[in-house]
């Protein structure tokens, strides 16, 4: 928030738990659009806010809005409509922190591809403030699960962007409901002529808040993307870590599970890694922090929220383990490297059907995204043939060596062994954690990374488990069912890997996964059986034991009618096009477009004609 000004937020008659509260968090002078948009929240104005991402406009309606809550009241005082979940947990989190001193406010947060259960469970609470997505923000309205009636205030952040993915009925249902005391505050980077409009019919004279785009230097980032290839994600980045030249990175994953699970392999493989998420306290992170500078930690496995405005200036690369959300959160997530006229690289982990996306980062970075060739086994073994003589011959030069080649030469004699055979038996012995010749993966080749299409796409990149291309014929497989999906996190990727460790398969004889909320059907070879079926109880994925069962045919047929790309489960459509049975537009397709892995993610605010700059704060 930190902004060339000689207002401090001690100016603004904020209250002091709310002052308290964002101190704690290191924050003492308020951004340009906060300067302007606080005083006239806290005075009961409505306000229209326009500026661009980055700026702080969550502070700019959180704080004065939160000073307006009354805690005593366990109903919904305050509403937050977001375009995307990830927005709305971010804001959410935000909105927490800044409340973090005031006892008894509680913040629920809605959105599609969550468990109703939760959500239920929190509405049931009395929150004083709501922050979800349109979609299933109605629908809780409509059921009468979340109710208006002690409304305060409104905030719709990112207007334009809910406009862009079809959202504007909605809205506009949304706003009808509120009752007519309520003040309002939209927020918005561009002001198209349907915001206006909405603007007109549900805000009172507002108080028009517009802060000039600034221009920022372009930062001297390399940008390259990889597409996944046999060997999966972790042992790619396992190869990057051991071979390529960096001084820190930050590796992006999408939930805070999976830092936790990253950060302890990489760890266990001798990296020196941490995980930063939110769901630490915050001097752990500021610890955690602290390491990555002073080098005590060289590997960061971090989420979106937690590393926005992350500035160490040790951090030479950026991995995005994880196709970010959208591409505003690819410029900022690139923007951690490359700082103060610093050089930096990104590097993008893509499947084949993710590769299409990389021309709408390209616009948003006005930048080019390059193909990556990931290290072969060839190279990451002569990589550490090398580091190997070069530690040998740093020894010879460090440690007086004369009394170990006694020992040497005596074994020698009396195994009538040359000198040779037994520096290579030593040599043997200390590689084997990593073995200065890896095997390479028989479907590990290179490939035309330009192809974005995925038309060249090599038969050994698994890339869509579903989208197999020249694998064996179905006959030639049993379907298995492990009790882990969507709800542990867990990925094709997880499953591949696990499976292949376990009972030593080849990567390329595992078939379709198909990923459900409670647990996935995998196909493998029927020559498993017996033993291997035995070690593949034992097998865990992302810590939850597999179960592993044979599909029957019935089960099998039930589970491929199912709806895939559903977030809640797919049973309350007819017919799976978005369509409910009593002819409203249902849930279920508003949610795919905000929370889904759809285009939609990608698609830029329009800017009317105007060149987006871009902000790397």
């Amino acid at each position: 928030m930190s902004q060339d000004s000689n207002i401090l937020f001690e100016e603004l008659n904020l209250p002091t738990s709310i002052l308290s509260a964002i101190t704690e968090m290191g924050f003492s002078e308020p951004t340009p659009i906060q300067q302007k948009s606080i005083p006239a929240l806290l005075d009961g104005n409505d306000v229209l806010g326009e500026a661009q991402t980055g700026t702080g406009k969550t502070a700019a309606f959180g704080l004065p809005l939160l000073a307006r809550i009354d805690p005593s009241i366990q109903s919904p005082q305050m509403l937050v409509v977001c375009p995307t979940r990830e927005l709305a947990i971010q804001v959410s989190k935000a909105i927490t922190d800044f409340a973090r001193n005031i006892k008894g406010v509680f913040v629920a947060t809605v959105y599609g591809g969550q468990s109703y259960t939760i959500q239920n469970r929190d509405l049931k609470r009395g929150p004083q403030i709501v922050v979800g997505t349109p979609g299933r923000m109605m629908d809780h309205i409509e059921k009468g699960r979340l109710k208006l009636d002690n409304l305060r205030s409104c905030v719709l952040d990112e207007a334009d962007e809910m406009l862009n993915m079809g959202f504007l009925e909605d809205i506009e249902w949304i706003l009808s409901k509120m009752p007519e005391e309520t003040q309002m505050a939209f927020f918005s980077a561009t002001m198209p002529a349907p915001i206006k409009k909405i603007t007109k019919k549900f805000l009172t004279d507002p108080t028009h808040v517009k802060i000039a785009a600034q221009k920022e230097a372009k930062a001297n980032i390399t940008q390259r993307a990889w597409r996944v290839g046999s060997i999966g994600k972790t042992q790619g980045l396992e190869r990057i870590a051991e071979v390529v030249d960096y001084d820190a990175m930050i590796v992006f994953v999408r939930t805070r599970n999976d830092t936790l699970i990253l950060s302890e392999h990489l760890v266990n493989k001798g990296f020196k890694a941490a995980a930063l998420n939110g769901d630490m306290q915050q001097q752990d992170r500021e610890r955690i922090v602290e390491h990555l500078k002073n080098g005590r930690v060289d590997i960061l496995i971090a989420t979106d929220v937690v590393a926005r405005g992350l500035d160490v200036p040790r951090i030479s690369h950026v991995i995005n383990y994880d196709l970010p959300f959208d591409s505003e959160s690819y410029v900022h997530r690139i923007g951690r490297t490359g700082r103060a006229g610093r050089e930096g690289e990104a590097i993008l982990f893509a499947s084949s059907r993710e590769m299409r996306f990389l021309n709408r980062l390209e616009r948003a970075t006005e930048g080019k995204i390059d193909s990556f060739e990931m290290p072969d086994a060839a190279a990451l073994g002569q990589h550490r043939i090398n580091n190997t003589q070069q530690k040998l011959v740093e020894l010879t030069s460090q440690i007086e060596l004369e009394k170990y080649q006694d020992v040497l030469a005596k074994i020698a004699e009396e195994s009538e062994l040359s000198i040779e055979q037994l520096a290579a038996a030593l040599l043997f012995q200390q590689q084997k954690q990593q073995p200065l010749f890896p095997k390479a993966d028989p479907a590990e080749k290179r490939f035309d990374r330009n192809d974005r299409n995925g038309r060249g796409r090599d038969r050994g990149e698994r890339g869509d488990r579903g989208d197999r291309g020249n694998r064996r014929p179905s006959g030639d497989f049993n379907t298995y069912k492990f009790t882990v999906g969507r709800e542990q996190g867990v990925r094709p990727s997880d499953i591949v890997g696990a499976i292949a460790n376990e009972i030593s398969i080849n990567s390329r004889d595992i078939g379709q996964i198909r990923l459900f909320d409670s647990h996935c059907h995998v196909e493998l070879p029927k020559s498993i059986h017996g033993q291997a079926f035995s070690q593949l109880q034992n097998v865990t994925i992302r810590r939850h034991k597999i179960n592993p069962s044979l599909v029957e045919g019935a089960e099998r047929s039930e589970g491929g009618r199912r709806r895939e790309g559903g977030r809640d489960g797919g049973g309350r459509f007819d017919n799976g096009r978005g369509r409910r049975k009593d002819g409203r537009r249902g849930e279920g397709r508003r949610d795919n477009r905000n929370d889904g892995r759809s285009v939609k993610r990608f698609k830029q605010p329009r800017d009317n004609g105007q060149r987006k700059e871009i902000n790397f704060d």
